[in-house]
């Protein structure tokens, strides 16, 4: 006769083990042994851990949104700038193209460097051929009060106008002549890598290639210029030719590909 298990006063079996891979039964009002924490319980698949690759950082799985809500767009890896959309480039400080600019303000971006930059040789280039044109009209005056019989006043009026005009007179037209050609260079040297004359930016407004969106460039900005003539040669109607076309460009900016856009 025998009494039972004495860790079993209540004389039930003990937990029958189950199948092949299940953890054992327990009796019946009884809860199955915990297994040891941080180690899987007996017949439990241990879950792999993805492990992070050498030098890498590990990082969180992307979640999922909730039902209805769109996904979220994942941040970008810390360290790693962002680059933006291809069009959507442009130097700082400059602004975002907002479309083409108008005639009118290419006209008075025009004006307004003339008056920044042409001015002053303007004035010394004016004053200087105005001596040279009174230095020449004087000696033709003196000559033609000459008598006719009297041809040592025709050769004294004949050699003060064979001896040119006067040092000052050709040292203002040269200071204003290396003036000008430094300023045009100048100017195109800011559209070829800033889009931008003083005019352009006060008028918001630059010139930047037709397919990049970007600066042009010192070279494309010089041949730009040259293919200004083309734009005055048919009576300046290359000028006007913005007035009415689509994208408002001249002829010289269909030859080199490029557009004069807003900023604001």
């Amino acid at each position: 006769m025998s009494f039972g298990d004495p860790n079993n006063p209540y004389g039930q079996p003990q937990g029958q083990p189950g199948p092949y891979g299940q953890p054992p039964q327990a009796p019946y009002g009884q809860q199955p042994p915990a297994p040891p924490q941080g180690q899987p319980g007996y017949g439990y698949p241990q879950q792999a851990q993805p492990q992070p690759g050498y030098g890498y950082p590990q990082q969180a799985p992307p979640q999922q949104a909730p039902y209805g809500q769109p996904p979220q767009v994942p941040q970008q890896a810390y360290g790693y700038p962002q680059q933006a959309a291809y069009g959507q480039g442009g130097m700082p400080g400059m602004g975002m193209p907002q479309g083409y600019a108008s005639w009118g303000a290419r006209f008075c971006a025009l004006l307004l460097d003339g008056l920044y930059l042409m001015l002053v040789p303007m004035i010394l280039l004016i004053i200087g051929y105005v001596m040279m044109i009174n230095s020449a009209v004087d000696s033709i005056d003196a000559a033609s009060n000459c008598l006719p019989s009297d041809y040592q006043c025709r050769t004294d009026a004949l050699n003060s106008v064979s001896s040119g005009p006067s040092p000052l007179a050709l040292l203002l037209v040269s200071l204003g002549g290396l003036l000008a050609f430094g300023a045009g260079l100048w100017l195109i040297a800011k559209e070829g890598s800033t889009g931008q004359t003083p005019g352009k930016k006060a008028m918001n407004i630059r010139i930047v290639n037709e397919t990049t969106g970007q600066p042009i460039g010192f070279g494309m900005a010089f041949l730009r210029r040259i293919c200004h003539v083309l734009d005055a040669l048919p009576c300046y109607i290359g000028y006007l030719w913005p007035a009415w076309d689509e994208k408002a460009q001249t002829f010289a900016d269909k030859m080199v590909g490029t557009v004069v856009v807003r900023t604001q």
